[in-house]
């Protein structure tokens, strides 16, 4: 069963970890556009091996400044076969910046700022503020793959694998598998996998498995754009002044 709705808001703990698993996609997609990280899981020999597409990534982040693609996220909760999707816009820039305006099926905004990240709900203008210093131990697991990751950072968190290859969106890709090595974020997310355009070397799709047996979240990139120039003013707080402010407690 799948609805077109966004992620149901759980309890104050289980919000952080949804937000974490969320946010450990939206800087995914910065590391591989920065760097090049794959990840999944497919029989078929490939000719690329972890080594090589370690390589990448440390080239890959020579280059990298910003980003911005059309973005779906899927949420799929086993216990009740439930799907929830909402797609939007994402724009990344190197210097710590992120923004995702979601259209569909509801509006909604999720900015980053440094150390900082806001979710503003239009339907009832609503702004919600986390700190991410505060939970700095489970989230810097996946701070680790951002802006300028080298493939000796992302090693000392994963163990990394390249299993595989396939087609995905017309595009041949590699398949990375990232394996925490943190038993307190096998907790949370069991493992990561990746699929990258070997062409391009952007990631078109990111698979987080969560502890909870058949639960997945899933990032789907399309019409992805390196290197555009964003103005400062669309990492903006341009929500109303009269939004009501909450800061959700860990």
């Amino acid at each position: 069963m799948e609805h077109n709705r966004p992620i149901i808001p759980a309890p104050p703990r289980k919000r952080l970890i949804r937000l974490r698993i969320f946010l450990a996609t939206s800087v995914v997609l910065i590391a591989l556009a920065t760097s090049q990280t794959v990840s999944a899981q497919a029989p078929a020999p490939v000719h690329w091996t972890t080594a090589t597409v370690l390589a990448w990534m440390d080239k890959s982040a020579q280059g990298f400044h910003s980003l911005t693609a059309h973005i779906e996220h899927k949420k799929y909760t086993a216990v009740v076969s439930d799907t929830s999707t909402e797609s939007g816009e994402m724009f990344v820039r190197r210097d710590d910046k992120l923004r995702i305006d979601f259209d569909k099926p509801d509006k909604r905004t999720v900015l980053r700022n440094g150390d900082t990240l806001f979710i503003y709900t239009p339907k009832i203008n609503r702004v919600e503020e986390y700190d991410l210093g505060k939970n700095r131990a489970m989230v810097d697991q996946y701070l680790l793959l951002g802006f300028g990751t080298r493939s000796a950072e992302v090693q000392k968190s994963y163990d990394v694998a390249v299993t595989g290859e396939e087609e995905l969106d017309g595009q041949k890709v590699v398949l990375v598998e990232l394996t925490p090595k943190s038993a307190d974020v096998r907790r949370q997310i069991t493992k990561i996998v990746m699929w990258v355009d070997e062409a391009k070397w952007l990631p078109l799709q990111e698979k987080f498995f969560e502890a909870t047996e058949g639960d997945y979240f899933l990032a789907h990139y399309t019409d992805m754009k390196e290197n555009l120039k964003f103005p400062d003013s669309k990492f903006k707080q341009d929500w109303p002044k009269n939004a009501a402010r909450v800061k959700p407690q860990s």
